[in-house]
């Protein structure tokens, strides 16, 4: 094998897991609205703890989600290939952040039942 074609083949990329993992994050941003991510673009895995997942959960997790409706449904492209829409994922990042940032300065008010007394 020539020197030129084993550079090739060993690029910086799969050495250096810090450029690996800057690249696959910037993958779910720059991915449009429109575009599809797999389960393991969308969280962290054991097999590669050094790549960063957008979300903070496991894959288990993610499928109890899924299953209770807290998060979108994933769409089959085919028998075995199962993604998610990234525009609906990202608006579910976007609700959950709203909902967790939520001004908390305003408590409900208690409304006083008013009925005959006895």
């Amino acid at each position: 094998m020539s020197p030129n074609l084993a550079k090739l083949k060993t690029s910086n990329v799969s050495t250096n897991p810090t450029l690996k993992a800057s690249i696959n994050h910037s993958v779910f941003d720059a991915l449009p609205d429109s575009g599809y991510v797999r389960e393991s673009q969308l969280v962290q895995s054991p097999k590669r703890p050094d790549i960063p997942s957008p979300l903070p959960f496991s894959a288990p997790t993610l499928w109890r989600k899924v299953a209770a409706g807290e998060f979108p449904k994933p769409i089959k492209l085919s028998e075995r290939m199962t993604c998610w829409n990234v525009g609906q994922v990202r608006a579910w990042m976007a609700a959950i952040s709203a909902q967790e940032y939520a001004p908390l300065a305003a408590p409900k008010k208690r409304t006083r039942k008013t009925g005959a007394a006895a």
